[in-house]
């Protein structure tokens, strides 16, 4: 996890999400925004109808932040709301689901 001052509030990730152009992937959108902080804050949005249960929802949250934490920024303060499509699915049991997370979070990254 990631400490709470690089998280975003509902009230900032509305901002964000109608402020800016996105940035889409296979199953997962990004939306962007710069903000006057010393750093980047991160969101992530998962649908319920994306994952099964809490469990799996919060399992997936932290395989974000686990990422997000570990992924090297260029030195622009950015927010940052990556939204799961509804269509999407993901199953926490399943690795393929799992990995197919990450490199869809990668190529979104990849792209800033």
């Amino acid at each position: 996890m990631i400490s709470k001052k690089y998280r975003l509030t509902e009230r900032e990730v509305k901002r964000v999400l109608h402020k800016w152009k996105p940035f889409f992937s296979y199953g997962i959108v990004l939306n962007s925004c710069k903000n006057k902080e010393w750093h980047n804050r991160f969101a992530i949005v998962l649908w319920w109808k994306s994952v099964n249960s809490n469990v799996e929802r919060n399992f997936f949250r932290r395989k974000f932040y686990d990422i997000v934490s570990s992924f090297n920024f260029k030195h622009e303060w950015i927010d940052f709301v990556f939204v799961v499509k509804k269509k999407t699915k993901f199953d926490k049991k399943s690795l393929e689901s799992i990995l197919w997370f990450e490199k869809d979070l990668m190529f979104l990254l990849g792209k800033i």
